[in-house]
This record gives structure tokens, sequence and C-alpha cells, in this order.
């Protein structure tokens, strides 16, 4: 399915403008949408191309700067040591209810877009995979997609380091997949059961992986880029997807 990538809109949010990359089909119709979120570095050439692989299977992939209160639009930090500093340094100054704030205004937009059939998920990495969670928190949110996310099971996402996602575990409203890598040190072994056995207390609806795989496997020209697992997870989340947009 052939897909386009150029289009970009500042969304109003409580916080200042956010600029929001969107990824979509050419055929014209409407498509489930899927609100993207990016690892701590933005919208950088692996999440463009992640947001287009998962376009491509026909849907609409709306992906915003998280950082828009403090960069500049179009920014990207890059993945070195000053662009990760950078990243964790905004991770723990952003407070998370303007997190919540920016995937409302996502979900009002998409709303009364055209091009969406009202049927809405997410997909994050990283950071992105702990908002992607919190996504779930909002009715419109059929279904997220999480990979390897930071901070839930420490709760320290936002200013004051002190989010409160595992405790609203019983308040998902969305179907989950969680994937892991098993030598992820930002996630050990006590914080995949720390939140497993909280989301298995809650009776939320989840399905659950963990793979021989270290942290952002999914990240594309990068050493710890492993192919096989992201065939596999891309085709796993595509089927996911299928079940709960469709």
């Amino acid at each position: 399915m052939l897909i386009r990538t150029d289009e970009v809109v500042d969304l109003e949010t409580p916080s200042g403008p956010m600029r929001v990359h969107v990824s979509i089909p050419l055929n014209e119709g409407t498509y489930p949408a899927i609100i993207l979120y990016s690892e701590i570095y933005q919208v950088t050439a692996p999440i463009q191309r992640l947001a287009a692989m998962i376009a491509g299977q026909g849907y609409m992939v709306v992906t915003p700067e998280i950082y828009h209160e403090y960069e500049p639009a179009g920014r990207v930090l890059p993945y070195d040591k000053d662009g990760t500093d950078r990243g964790n340094e905004l991770k723990y100054t952003k407070t998370i209810q303007s997190f919540d704030d920016d995937t409302e205004s996502l979900l009002e937009w998409l709303d009364n877009n055209p091009n969406c059939s009202g049927s809405i998920g997410s997909f994050g990495v990283c950071l992105g995979g702990h908002l992607s969670y919190r996504a779930a928190l909002f009715s419109k949110v059929k279904s997220a997609v999480c990979f390897y996310a930071t901070d839930i099971h420490s709760a320290t996402l936002g200013f004051g380091k002190n989010d409160n996602s595992l405790e609203r575990a019983s308040d998902l409203k969305g179907e989950l997949m969680m994937v892991w890598g098993r030598s992820d040190p930002h996630v050990p072994y006590a914080g995949r059961r720390k939140i497993r056995d909280a989301l298995e207390e809650a009776g939320a609806r989840v399905e659950w992986h963990e793979v021989d795989g270290q942290h952002a496997f999914l990240r594309d020209s990068a050493p710890r880029f492993d192919a096989a697992l992201f065939l596999n997870y891309m085709a796993l989340t595509n089927s996911f997807f299928q079940k709960t947009l469709r």
C-alpha cells in the first residue's frame, strides 16, 4: 500500500502548539488512527520509518513531537550523549498532566479528522511505550502497543518523578500488547513482574511478550537492532491492531 508522509499539523494544546507528523495511505478513504509515541529523541529517521511501516498496513499514523514545549518545531535530538541527556532531562521536566493533555488534544483532533474512521489505537517505544500505556486510560483508545516501556515499574515519569500509571491500572480502557526485552537494563525482571502483577490484579486485558532482546531492539541502524525480532513483532503488532481496531 502506497503512503504519503509529508503532512505536518500544528495542534493547539494547553501548553502551546504541538507539531504532529502524519503518515497515511494514498488511497482515498477513512482509516483507523494510531498515535505513535516516540522515544526521548522525538521524531527521528527510525521513528519516521516505523510510522511509514505501520501506515503501509492501512492506518493513519500520527506522531507528535513530545517535547514541543521545550524544543522548536521539527527539533530532533541526536542519538549521542548530549541528545540522550537532553531527552532524559525533559522527560523529568514535563508534567504528567502535560503528557496527558497532549494525548487529549490528539484525540479531539482525530475525532474531527475526515481521514480517521473513528477507531483509535496507540503505539510507543521506550518513553513512548509508557505514553502509549497512558493513552489506553482514555476511553477513545481501543488498544495500545507498548514496546519496552520505561518508568512504569518505578513510577518516575514526569516532573517530580512520581507518576500514577501503575496505580491506575484498573482504569485502563483499551486492550494492551506489551513487549519486553529480557536483556533490557531499564526494565529488569523485578520491574516486569511488578507491572504484570498489577495488570493481572486489575483485570486488564493484556497480551504479554518477553523476548531475548535488548532495549530499543526495534530501532533500525543501531547496534541493538534485531531485524528478526523487528519483523516478527511488527507482524504481531499488525495482527493485534487488526483484531482490536477493525
